[in-house]
């Protein structure tokens, strides 16, 4: 019996851990290019990823769940925008994150930007309760172009 048990948790540990997660990149012109060569939205994550409640709410509720990662594959690039209070940030991230958040008017955290791959924006979200599908409801809202 207990081997039998020992089997079952193991399994599912492996399939926990082998659920989709979606990739943020940090590099602003790299996400740019991937989406502009795949047809993609950005979607920017402009958050206060170490100290901002709603921020970290978001992450939990939809970003880290495997229905945003399987949507986020197939229509966005997506990029971690961030202004942390003690996670260290090369000096290059740091003033290429505050370039974007003037570029694009971020006055709170969190903010939702999402581009075209030529960078045009089309609309902005914030926390958005109800979990992914609420959140993927209202980015299919926003133009396509």
């Amino acid at each position: 019996f207990r081997a039998l048990f020992l089997a079952v948790a193991c399994a599912a540990l492996a399939l926990s851990s082998a659920r989709a997660e979606a990739t943020w990149l940090t590099d602003f012109p790299k996400a740019q290019e991937e989406a502009k060569a795949s047809h993609k939205l950005l979607l920017l994550n402009f958050t206060g990823s170490d100290w901002c409640g709603w921020c970290m709410r978001l992450e939990a509720e939809v970003f880290s769940k495997p229905e945003f990662a399987e949507y986020a594959k197939q229509n966005l690039v997506l990029v971690t925008v961030d202004f942390p209070r003690t996670k260290p940030l090369s000096n290059e991230v740091r003033s290429q994150n505050r370039a974007l958040a003037e570029k694009y008017g971020v006055e709170g955290f969190p903010t939702i930007v999402v581009l075209n791959g030529e960078g045009k924006p089309l609309g902005a979200l914030g926390y958005e309760p109800g979990g992914p599908g609420a959140f993927i409801g209202e980015l299919k809202k926003l133009p396509k172009g």
